[in-house]
């Protein structure tokens, strides 16, 4: 079964902006960005299927999520919204502009991609994210979540302090092992399909954020900027990959900007990098 609403937090009044977290996370793990935005739009942060309080429903793939996510947009009244997507939550959000262009009045893209595109790259992913998946299932949460945190993808968080780490690993470890196995089974980049043929659907304009220590999510969004049609590209000084932890101010300062100028005149593809526009 699909399209089903997902446990969602919820706060805020105007237009909808859709927060969708990424792996490991939760609704709740989007929270800061929530109340920055709260004063302006209905935020809606769903737990993805897998992670929180959407534990125990089956993760069937990548398709039936999107599904799931438009009905939970459409469970809080709305049909159509802003969407912002962290990682995993990016590539959620990308599919649904793909998919279900008519839910998406203008997307955020934090550390997203549009999937894998070399075939024998993707089946690699997979199984390497079956072998996580199942070292996940038999180790359980707690050796997952500090494996998973010492990858050199979240080294720059460090910089944060030990008492930010282990808020963060305090908030993980609520996730359940089988639930997050069986998402990385169903939504990680090697199950997910390659969107990269189809991104011409994609006709709301595009904010790609990426940290500029997360050179390869840079190069990831530059090539995204060159392949959608109304696409800005957004680089963030001193920031790894988790931007929203690392530099929200920045963020917060990009994203409304971006989203003030969303429903103007249609733009041009462009490339903009907050390094190069501070001044």
């Amino acid at each position: 079964m699909s399209g089903r609403p997902l446990p969602a937090e919820r706060s805020g009044h105007g237009p909808a902006l859709m927060l969708l977290h990424g792996y490991t996370g939760s609704g709740r793990s989007l929270s800061a960005l929530a109340r920055a935005f709260a004063e302006r739009y209905e935020t809606v942060a769903p737990d993805l299927p897998g992670h929180g309080r959407a534990a125990g429903i089956p993760c069937f793939g990548f398709e039936e999520t999107l599904l799931d996510l438009v009905a939970t947009l459409q469970s809080a009244g709305q049909r159509r919204a802003y969407w912002l997507g962290y990682s995993m939550g990016a590539r959620l959000a990308l599919g649904c502009a793909v998919r279900h262009p008519a839910s998406v009045a203008a997307l955020v893209l934090i550390a997203g991609r549009a999937g894998i595109a070399d075939p024998l790259e993707r089946e690699a992913r997979r199984r390497s994210d079956e072998a996580l998946a199942a070292r996940l299932e038999a180790a359980g949460v707690e050796a997952f979540v500090e494996e998973w945190l010492a990858q050199p993808l979240f080294a720059t968080m460090a910089r944060l302090g030990p008492a930010f780490l282990a808020g963060e690993r305090r908030a993980r470890l609520a996730n359940d092992a089988r639930g997050l196995a069986a998402s990385l089974r169903a939504l990680g980049p090697g199950a997910q399909p390659p969107l990269f043929d189809e991104l011409t659907r994609v006709q709301a304009p595009v904010l790609l954020v990426a940290g500029a220590l997360d050179t390869r999510f840079v190069a990831l969004a530059r090539d995204l900027a060159q392949r959608l049609q109304q696409a800005e590209l957004c680089v963030i000084p001193d920031a790894g990959h988790a931007v929203h932890l690392e530099q929200p101010a920045a963020l917060f300062e990009a994203v409304s900007d971006f989203l003030r100028r969303a429903d103007g005149p249609a733009q041009s593809p462009s490339t903009r990098s907050v390094e190069e526009t501070a001044s």
